[in-house]
């Protein structure tokens, strides 16, 4: 089995995910990508016509993200058409999945230069789009494993750890601080592509659109639980609520307490984030110089209803197939979808804080879903170069209960 090598990572900003509100909400998703795939192939000396595949992660795959939106990435920016794209959807972890794909083609010979990555324009097809819900309607399945809505299940994870709201507004805070730093210090430029007005050539959007300077703890302390009213919506076939619903499953917890916000979970957002792999022989062959390798992949499924507790489990995976101990770790990156995901994560394996995060989240950065796992390990990529450490881990929470997590190596 060969290595995977990352040539190259980069991303569009980060723009606001409402209709109207964000400056990448009148840019196609497919455009997003295309910016992106003709930006990549000016960055390094390897050719369009010698990818093999675009794989891509997108989790609403309805109107402006149907159809097979890689392919026609892959035809709207131009490039050869005999070029492939295929598009995927492990839902929050589609993007880093789709990198794991690409590194599993190249490492087994299959392939010798795959682009991977994921988009996801929240405006202009939001979240739930696709009518499935959480289950598809599935009553049978449902009669097994109802599955409440994930917020709901933030909230649970945070009352069954027995978190207080000021320690997750404390994870907010951080991220939102720690983003207004990176920004301050350009520490996102080597990966940043403008977006541009594809017509005009305007720029739209040249840094992300969502983190807010200046957020202080009194701020997201006034800040109302969003999930209250949903808990105690009726949902059951006896009328009972969705709090009862997941409380079912895990009575220990007595009581939901609901505490996070819009100032504690992750910001709707737009975004598209690409990483170049390549296989030993092609980088040999073509003279390239890998930027870092990927060591391990893993994902793992936890319990449905909770839902988003295994990010550890998924790490450990992906450590032990590595021969690696979470101290061999310099820098982690742990989505943030909700702030008690990434204390519990960060609790379970025993993470320092000034190890995990260091450039702020999807709190303060937003979380485009489908490319949220590719852009994070660009992130996690430029920050090893910047500090001049080795290794990285990227994990995210996934809906339905599962995890998912890769280890880089810099060269």
């Amino acid at each position: 089995m060969g290595h995977a090598y990352i040539i190259d990572a980069i991303r569009t900003p980060r723009g606001r995910g409402k209709q109207g509100k964000g400056a990448l909400s009148d840019v196609h998703p497919q455009e997003l990508v295309a910016q992106l795939l003709v930006a990549a192939a000016k960055r390094q000396g390897w050719r369009p016509e010698d990818v093999d595949d675009l794989v891509l992660g997108c989790v609403s795959q309805v109107g402006d993200q149907g159809a097979n939106l890689a392919r026609n990435a892959v035809l709207s920016a131009g490039w050869p058409q005999e070029v492939t794209g295929t598009t995927l959807n492990r839902f929050c972890g589609s993007g880093l999945q789709a990198v794991n794909f690409g590194a599993m083609g190249v490492m087994s010979g299959a392939q010798q230069l795959v682009v991977a990555g994921g988009v996801e324009s929240m405006s202009r097809v939001p979240m739930g789009s696709d009518g499935g819900g959480q289950d598809g309607g599935n009553t049978h399945l449902r009669a097994r494993h109802f599955q409440v809505p994930q917020g709901i299940s933030a909230d649970l994870i945070a009352t069954l750890e027995g978190f207080g709201r000021e320690d997750i507004d404390a994870i907010a805070l951080r991220s939102q601080q720690r983003a207004e730093v990176a920004v301050a210090e350009g520490r996102f430029a080597r990966s940043l592509v403008p977006v541009v007005h594809p017509e005009t050539g305007r720029v739209l959007l040249a840094a992300d659109e969502t983190p807010r300077a200046g957020t202080t703890a009194a701020a997201l302390a006034r800040l109302e639980p969003s999930f209250v009213g949903l808990g105690a919506a009726e949902a059951g076939a006896a009328g009972e609520t969705l709090d009862a619903l997941a409380l079912a499953r895990h009575p220990q917890a007595g009581a939901i307490r609901h505490m996070h916000t819009a100032g504690n979970s992750s910001g709707l957002a737009d975004g598209a984030g690409l990483v170049i792999l390549a296989s030993e022989d092609h980088v040999r062959a073509q003279g390239l110089k890998p930027r870092a390798r990927i060591r391990a992949m893993a994902t793992v499924g936890s319990e449905p209803v909770i839902m988003l507790t295994a990010p550890a489990a998924a790490s450990r995976k992906a450590l032990r197939m590595a021969g690696m101990d979470v101290r061999d770790i310099d820098l982690w990156e742990i989505n943030e979808a909700f702030a008690a995901v990434v204390l519990q994560t960060q609790n379970a394996l025993g993470l320092p804080s000034e190890r995990v995060n260091v450039n702020g989240g999807s709190i303060a950065l937003g979380h485009p879903l489908g490319a949220t796992g590719a852009i994070l390990l660009g992130t996690v990529l430029d920050e090893l170069e910047r500090r001049g450490l080795s290794t990285g881990l990227v994990t995210l929470c996934i809906s339905g209960g599962q995890g998912i997590a890769t280890i880089i190596e810099r060269l």
